[in-house]
């Protein structure tokens, strides 16, 4: 058996900064009650005045609330501290949640697209009046509810996907606003089908980025930013250190990052279980980012068993 020690990071406590999460729950609740009470004012309003572009972004506030309680119920469940059966917790469940909206969103956007693109060239009576006067409650609730969010967006992946959707949310009532006014005034009723396909165009890059993250995630991806070259030509610069394998870096819930590696080293030099190759590689961990690290120390002898198949990943 070869001499072989696991280390872990001493005073990084996983649990480390949850003390935001009761405000921005708090919050979270705040801004659904306000999108959930703006999108059935849209979906009425588009219904009863015609303007495609308010159904549009009644649409859009609906994947807004569905989403907000995705998150709200990730976050509730995510904050389930780790156990024996669950030892990293289930903070990953929110990048799970960032996942399906982003795919409820996208689809939303492209029935949106869908329906204006039918709407070409056929005559349809709007009331601008009606229009108008939703758009605006609803620009000024997302006024609202972004500046709520907007504190807490830099929490995780969940919250900023919250943050984004009311944000974009703002910039559809302003397509909705400009295409209500155009068509008061000029009666250029292809602005209310311009202003549906703006919104659509105004959703999808952000819904696909978000679903992009979140697979990167759940695919267990090197994070961005993180060089793993780099990483690598570090650890081998260590004194002792001869050769190193297996090294893994990914995370959670696209914040906190872990990695792991295993470092071959010189046992006449160093002892094996010595904290200075321990620190020095938990130095340059660190440095990258990574508050997490698990270092596996071997010997040469211990070689042959890791290419024999005893050790895969």
């Amino acid at each position: 058996m070869s001499a072989a020690k696991s280390s872990q990071m001493k005073g990084h406590d996983h649990d480390h900064d949850h003390s935001h999460v009761p405000q921005s729950l708090r919050a979270l609740v705040a801004v659904i009650a306000l999108t959930s009470v703006i999108f059935f004012a849209e979906l009425i309003g588009g219904l009863v005045s015609g303007s495609m572009a308010l159904l549009a972004d009644a649409m859009h506030m609906l994947s807004d609330s569905t989403g907000l309680i995705i998150a709200l119920v990730a976050m509730l469940i995510g904050r389930k501290t780790a156990s024996a059966s669950a030892t990293y917790g289930y903070r990953r469940v929110e990048v799970l949640a960032a996942m399906f909206n982003a795919v409820v969103v996208t689809l939303i956007s492209i029935w949106v697209v869908a329906q204006a693109v039918l709407r070409l060239g056929g005559e349809v009576e709007i009331d601008t009046d009606l229009m108008l006067i939703v758009a605006v409650i609803g620009f000024l609730a997302n006024g609202v509810s972004a500046l709520v969010l907007m504190r807490h967006q830099h929490g995780n992946l969940n919250m900023r996907g919250a943050f984004l959707h009311v944000l974009s949310d703002m910039l559809a009532s302003v397509a909705v606003i400009i295409a209500g006014l155009v068509i008061r005034y000029t009666g250029w009723m292809l602005a209310d089908t311009l202003a549906s396909l703006a919104i659509a165009a105004i959703i999808l890059p952000r819904s696909l980025g978000l679903l992009r993250e979140a697979l990167e995630v759940l695919l267990e991806r090197v994070p961005r930013g993180v060089d793993t070259q780099q990483l690598q030509a570090g650890l081998l610069g260590i004194d002792c250190v001869q050769e190193v394998h297996d090294l893994h870096v990914w995370s959670l819930d696209g914040k906190d990052m872990l990695a792991t590696v295993h470092l071959v080293v010189d046992t006449d030099s160093v002892q094996v279980g010595s904290c200075e190759v321990l620190d020095a590689a938990d130095a340059i961990f660190a440095g990258q980012g990574i508050g997490h690290s698990t270092i596996q120390l071997e010997n040469s002898e211990h070689q042959p068993h890791e290419s024999a198949g005893g050790h895969h990943h």
